[in-house]
């Protein structure tokens, strides 16, 4: 049976049993258990990150040859990522803007219901967050130590030192810099092959994770804010099912049924574990396996963007801000509205590197506003589901642009030969013939 129809398998399991046994079940502590096993198939995954990240990068910018070669696919992959986001941001807007799910029975929703108050440990999270922290994130770019921001996951630090590591590598007089080279990519097919070990248990770490979020939460939780819910599910189907395919298909004149079918591994991934550089090694895969992407466009593009493209997360940002103005009745103008599509556009580049990103992010431009934090509280019933469904949606924008990005580059390749169901099996072919 193919990899993405177990995940499926298990994803349905784990709504199932989570609903109907709860937290425990005769005694036996399953809520333990799932996190155990969960938590075990994610560090599995974070594991991968760092290494695969440095060296996928590393080849690949040694690969393409030239400093201004490297500048011109970062300079097409910054464009692709802010347009996609601005679009996302913008969709947002719009949806909550047409169903206005803050409004109840023609009343904002704080003169029909009570808005509980955020709680301690969500206040100790927000408390002292400012603007200028996000722009802070430009000073990470630069590592002091760089094997301190490798143990630490900072991201965007370890691709700015491996893309000048592989822009230095390709100045490096022979042989020296032949045998760099074949070093990084040996790190890298080793990576991939672990990956491939990984992704066998992945049935079983999907299901514990999800399993685990039903059975501590409930399915009730969500009947409070359904309308809320939905509207945000509806602005990021849009995005997955009409924008995303639209502009891949515009660009590429491929399928985007077919692309759909080949990253649908990745996207239960991502469901499962909210973590685009968790998923990122089965990002790698399906992109450069399943769609055709070459293995130097895919690793540049992909750690880039599970770093800073977050459409989804822009998107949620947006249509939660709306929602808590509409749930006070505060009627924003359209210049308000314009601040927090831009407030929205510059603090999801930055989520990947604050904890617990969505929201810090949304507190800020409530702050920025002048809306009350307390009304973050409702956010919290339908956060952790919106959490997995957006990293969802960001995994699949960073996939769609490595295909368009690709085909831009002349490589012919894209969504044209390989089924979803070879890709374990030719990866693992390509990195036998390597070796």
């Amino acid at each position: 049976m193919a990899l993405h129809w177990q995940i499926v398998i298990a994803l349905v399991a784990a709504f199932v049993m989570g609903a109907l046994l709860g937290p425990e079940a005769a005694g036996i502590p399953l809520l333990s258990i799932y996190a155990f096993v969960g938590g075990m198939f994610l560090d599995a995954l974070k594991m991968l990150v760092v290494p695969l990240i440095t060296a996928s990068i590393i080849s690949a910018v040694a690969s393409l040859g030239s400093a201004s070669v490297v500048g011109a696919l970062a300079g097409r992959t910054i464009v692709y990522y802010l347009f996609s986001t601005l679009l996302a941001v913008v969709i947002g807007l719009l949806v909550m803007n047409l169903l206005q799910p803050g409004m109840s029975g023609g009343q904002p929703l704080a003169q029909t219901a009570a808005l509980p108050p955020i709680g301690d440990e969500v206040s100790g999270r927000l408390e002292g967050k400012q603007l200028s922290e996000f722009f802070n994130i430009l000073r990470d770019m630069v590592p002091a130590n760089i094997v301190e921001a490798g143990a630490e996951a900072q991201m965007l630090g370890l691709i700015f030192f491996s893309i000048l590591f592989g822009i230095a590598l390709t100045r490096v007089n022979p042989p020296g810099q032949q045998v760099v080279k074949d070093f990084w990519v040996g790190v890298q097919d080793a990576m991939i092959l672990i990956t491939h070990w990984v992704m066998r248990a992945a049935p079983i770490g999907v299901f514990a994770l999800v399993a685990g979020v039903i059975a501590e939460s409930g399915l009730s939780t969500l009947l409070p804010m359904l309308d809320f819910f939905f509207a945000v599910v509806l602005g990021l189907a849009i995005h997955a099912l009409v924008v995303l395919p639209m502009a891949l298909w515009l660009v590429t004149r491929r399928s985007p049924v077919r692309f759909m079918r080949v990253v649908w591994p990745a996207l239960l991934v991502a469901f499962s574990t909210s973590s685009s550089a968790a998923t990122l090694p089965v990002t790698l895969n399906a992109v450069t396996q399943g769609a055709g992407v070459s293995r130097e466009t895919a690793s540049f593009v992909l750690p880039l963007g599970a770093t800073i493209n977050m459409n989804g997360t822009a998107l949620y940002e947006c249509a939660a801000v709306l929602f808590i103005a509409q749930a006070y009745g505060v009627d924003l103008s359209l210049s308000m509205q314009a601040l927090i599509v831009t407030l929205a556009l510059v603090t999801s580049i930055g989520v990947a590197a604050v904890p617990s990103a969505s929201l810090v992010a949304i507190a800020l431009i409530l702050g920025v506003l002048g809306l009350p934090l307390e009304a973050m509280g409702l956010l919290l019933i339908v956060d952790r589901p919106l959490d997995m469904l957006r990293t969802s949606i960001n995994v699949y924008s960073d996939a769609t642009g490595a295909v368009i990005i690709a085909r831009l580059r002349g490589e012919d390749r894209v969504l044209m030969d390989a089924r979803p169901e070879d890709i374990a099996t030719d990866e693992l072919a390509s990195v036998g013939e390597r070796s």
